[in-house]
């Protein structure tokens, strides 16, 4: 097996994440945030797929992550688990957890070949299979952070951040809830579980986590993996469609709710649209340099006898703002 090349850092955003799920080739999914666990928060995210919990831990001591506190199920053959073998790659290794782990996600051809290759491989074998895969590989680098005064000879690993960023997987596989941790020597089953109260059982994981850190200073962060929400709401208009067809002429207030129903998944479908646009435009930027812009802009006003006067202004804005500044706070006292 080659050696794997060089990872690069990504963004933990949901516009980031499902927009390399679907560079990977699989269809109908996409990735959103969760600000609260409640019934109805949930309720609205359905169908959910898995979850993936972020945190980042800022311990000068140097301790080890605390963990879940469940043990490997080494008879879990049936659980696609991967060790980690790039920290870089953590976010990803989390995503391909859940999609590598349901039977019910169009992985696409190059992934679904990829599930079947390494179906039989020990946990280290499938990260580093992970880490070879050119496909993964590239789709991840593609949200490389453009950042021209990066050294690319320094060690990324030597990253003062990157360590302190993790993700774990939590779905429901075969009836049981499993938490996924690339770090772990294996999948750890915690407990039944249906496809109802999945999500609970996972919430209570959670938080018994993050209550083991005591009074560390954390960021937490909490993603869902669900169905593709243009697919469900354009599905949900033409049902509401099919049902506006079959109504007789006289049932004029079964009509009425319909179309309100049908105006309202409209408005849903647009909001989802115009989310997915400005996701994917903010992913343009995120990939693009725009020194040499600057630079030439720079460059021009300069030229033109502009760049100096400029400069001048917004030094005196500046020591304006500073005096009034400075008022205020003498003011005050």
């Amino acid at each position: 097996m080659s050696e794997a090349g060089n990872w690069c850092l990504i963004e933990s955003d949901p516009g980031v994440f499902t927009e390399l799920i679907s560079g990977m080739g699989v269809r109908g999914v996409q990735v959103e945030e969760i600000w609260s666990l409640d019934e109805s928060t949930m309720e609205q995210l359905k169908p959910i797929l898995g979850l993936i919990f972020l945190f980042k831990w800022q311990d000068a001591s140097g301790g080890s992550e605390p963990t879940s506190g469940g043990q490997p199920d080494a008879a879990a053959d049936h659980v696609f688990f991967a060790n980690q073998v790039i920290n870089n790659a953590c976010a990803t290794q989390a995503i391909l957890s859940i999609l590598l782990n349901r039977d019910d996600i169009d992985l696409g051809q190059e992934l679904r070949n990829f599930k079947e290759f390494t179906a039989d491989f020990p946990p280290d074998m499938k990260g580093l299979a992970i880490s070879n895969s050119d496909l993964i590989r590239s789709v991840h680098n593609s949200f490389a952070r453009s950042d021209p005064f990066v050294n690319e000879i320094q060690d990324p690993r030597a990253s003062k951040d990157e360590d302190l960023f993790h993700f774990i997987a939590y779905l429901p596989i075969h009836g049981a809830l499993y938490e996924l941790d690339g770090l772990s020597r294996g999948p750890v089953n915690l407990g039944a579980c249906t496809d109802d109260n999945w999500v609970t059982k996972a919430n209570e994981a959670i938080m018994g986590r993050m209550e083991k850190y005591g009074a560390s200073e954390l960021h937490f962060s909490l993603m869902a993996l669900t169905g593709d929400r243009i697919d469900l709401y354009q599905e949900q208009i033409e049902e509401v469609d099919g049902l506006l067809l079959s109504l007789p002429d006289d049932a004029t207030d079964e009509r009425r709710r319909l179309d309100e129903d049908r105006n309202l998944l409209e408005h849903k479908l647009q909001l989802e649209k115009e989310k997915r646009a400005r996701w994917h435009r903010e992913n343009i930027l995120r990939k693009h340099n725009f020194v040499p812009m600057i630079y030439n802009l720079l460059r021009t006003l300069a030229e033109r006898k502009e760049l100096d006067p400029l400069i001048t202004t917004a030094k005196e804005k500046a020591t304006a703002r500073a005096a009034e500044k400075a008022k205020a706070t003498a003011e005050k006292k």
